[in-house]
């Protein structure tokens, strides 16, 4: 297999990858456009002016009984998920205190494992729509050279067009997605610092 050969390989291949990558990146701008959306909507129902205060809550759980902790959590600012995770802890009043910490652990787990669910897909496109970008940017480019040869300008400024569009793309998707990203990770931490707080409260 000569050199000219193998060139050709890798020119097909490239070629090839070109319209999967843009397809990638169309996807990853709609799913970052539905995130956002998605994040502003938590805010306004779950965060905006729902500040929680740990240390009054931990002050009012004070000597109560379960069933008179479930009612506080229920009066105060935790997240519905939060709520429904304490009513389970507390709807075991059978068992016994070491039970009752490795069923905390448990439900901290469980909630620290649909957080990460939930930031999982804004984490993947932060780190792949550059990528993809890069990619869907470098591989117009090289028809584009071989018009600017040719004194083709028609092809050359499609090409440039379609590297310029797919580089803005790839770097919106993966910003958006990098920000949406660090705030939940912000807002999802406060959480289960709470529900850990409040938790050995609860248990004691």
């Amino acid at each position: 297999m000569d050199i000219s050969s193998v060139k050709s390989a890798i020119h097909t291949v490239s070629t090839v990858l070109e319209i999967p990558a843009i397809i990638v990146l169309i996807v990853a701008v709609i799913i970052v456009v539905a995130e956002l959306g998605s994040v502003i909507i938590e805010f306004f129902v779950d965060r905006f002016g729902r500040k929680l205060n740990v240390t009054k809550v931990l002050e009012e759980l004070s000597g109560k009984t379960g069933k008179q902790m479930l009612e506080i959590i229920d009066a105060n600012h935790f997240q519905r998920k939060q709520k429904r995770a304490f009513a389970r802890l507390l709807g075991n009043e059978g068992l016994s205190a070491e039970e009752r910490r490795l069923f905390a652990v448990q439900l901290l787990s469980e909630e620290v494992a649909r957080q990460e669910k939930t930031l999982y897909i804004t984490d993947i496109i932060a780190r792949i729509a550059p990528m993809f970008g890069l990619m869907a940017t470098l591989i117009p480019l090289g028809p584009g050279l071989i018009a600017l040869g040719q004194g083709d300008t028609k092809a050359l400024s499609d090409s440039l067009l379609t590297a310029f569009d797919a580089t803005v793309s790839g770097l919106a998707a993966a910003g958006i997605a990098f920000i949406i990203s660090k705030v939940r990770k912000r807002w999802y931490q406060s959480d289960i610092d709470a529900m850990e707080t409040i938790m050995e409260e609860v248990i004691l």
